[in-house]
């Protein structure tokens, strides 16, 4: 069996909404687009490549997919299009009709609880989540998440989509810490129950 690791850029307040780009999720009226902007340095940027180092496949929703797929599908000029490309990626989406167009882009149609569990029942294929807080609204309560990084940043937002559903009541290890030269600490954390 597989396992699920989830990679979150979180404000000190608990928002993952659209850390990339100002218009990235503007859903709610969302106006601090970016704000992890920032707080990349090359210590976060050296955690962030031992990720991608790493075998395995990338799972996403749908919007966090097709946003990363705009970014650097077929980009040559940095070192995440030419990985991003090569991996197997899984979007779990409710629309049975919808066509993933990314090379190696494998369609998971239907409820992303049972889903994503039958993925990972089924492969031994280790799983990357990127983004996606919809979907990880439905792997959290389910026990289907193993692992997560979160690159925890010094600012508190005040609104926006949070990574835990309200009620989530999950217990989780530190495994390693490490802290960055912009105030950024990058969490891993092991799920224990």
């Amino acid at each position: 069996m597989g396992t699920i690791t989830i990679v979150e850029h979180v404000s000190l307040d608990g928002v993952v909404q659209a850390p990339g780009a100002p218009d990235e999720d503007t859903r709610g009226g969302f106006p601090h687009g970016g704000w992890f902007g920032p707080y990349f340095d090359p210590v976060l940027g050296g955690v962030m490549g031992r990720g991608l180092a790493a075998e395995g496949g990338m799972l996403f929703g749908r919007r966090t997919y097709e946003s990363l797929q705009a970014a650097w599908a077929g980009t040559t000029d940095n070192p995440f299009g030419p990985v991003l490309d090569a991996r197997p990626k899984y979007v779990a989406s409710r629309d049975a009709g919808y066509a993933p167009t990314w090379v190696n882009s494998t369609l998971l149609a239907g409820d992303a609880a049972e889903t994503v569990a039958a993925l990972k029942a089924a492969t031994d294929l280790d799983l990357t989540v990127l983004g996606s807080p919809d979907l990880l609204a439905t792997l959290l309560p389910a026990g289907l998440v193993d692992d997560a990084w979160l690159t925890v940043a010094p600012v508190a937002l005040g609104s926006g989509r949070t990574l835990f559903p309200a009620g989530a009541h999950l217990r989780w290890e530190l495994v390693e810490s490490v802290p960055t030269t912009t105030g950024v600490v990058a969490n891993h954390y092991r799920f224990a129950g």
